[in-house]
């Protein structure tokens, strides 16, 4: 049974879960999720998925949801395919955890709040509020020094090799210039890792269309 996908073309934690499964060469069949007609609401919904968000995953009657469990689950159950993403060995696992906290902690906690405020409040009918905007602009161009001084030591946030924890960013931080900022364009080690990391066939597979590849 192929997995399938259930999400919105335009959700961003969607398009988390379809670039790793491109990373992963995995096979899937995109379920869309009418937003609009309320088909994350209904009861059929709510049954597999209790928060009413998108998206999740049926894998041949294995239900998952949350994109960053979605991720690791693929990544551990593909470890041949592709590339590697989610490490094995102690310390290098640990080290992925820590940047896997540190995406959540300190980049997203802003990066979506931040697009939110000047994408999608006015995408449902609500008012942004650029003060708001500039001020979460403001400390993550705060934690952004951090990542610049971890990305002149590394390639990437755990070390070396690429592993989920940089491709979390995806979503959001090309989302970012759509909101008016290009703050991962100003400091150089982020800028470099940000271009190597965006330009990947995944994410360029999945960022203007989900679709399946079954």
């Amino acid at each position: 049974m192929v997995l399938k996908l259930y999400g919105s073309p335009i959700s961003t934690c969607t398009k988390r879960v379809a670039t790793i499964l491109h990373e992963k060469q995995v096979p899937f069949q995109f379920v869309e999720i009418d937003f609009a007609k309320g088909e994350h609401k209904s009861p059929a919904f709510l049954e597999k998925q209790p928060f009413g968000q998108v998206p999740y995953i049926d894998d041949d009657g294995f239900i998952l949801y949350e994109s960053r469990a979605i991720a690791r689950y693929i990544a551990a159950n593909y470890p041949e395919k592709g590339a590697a993403l989610l490490p094995t060995e102690k310390k290098a696992n640990a080290l992925f955890e820590q940047a896997a906290s540190v995406e959540l902690s300190n980049f997203d906690e802003f990066a979506h709040r931040a697009v939110g405020e000047m994408v999608f409040k006015p995408m449902f009918g609500g008012t942004s509020n650029k003060a708001v905007f500039d001020e979460l602009i403001a400390t993550l161009d705060k934690k952004l020094d951090a990542y610049n001084v971890i990305l002149g030591k590394q390639k990437y946030l755990a070390g070396d090799e690429i592993t989920l924890a940089d491709l979390f960013h995806l979503p959001y931080g090309t989302m970012l210039p759509v909101a008016g900022s290009n703050i991962l364009e100003t400091k150089p080690n982020v800028a470099r890792w940000w271009k190597d990391v965006s330009s990947r066939p995944s994410w360029q597979a999945v960022k203007d269309k989900v679709a399946g590849t079954a």
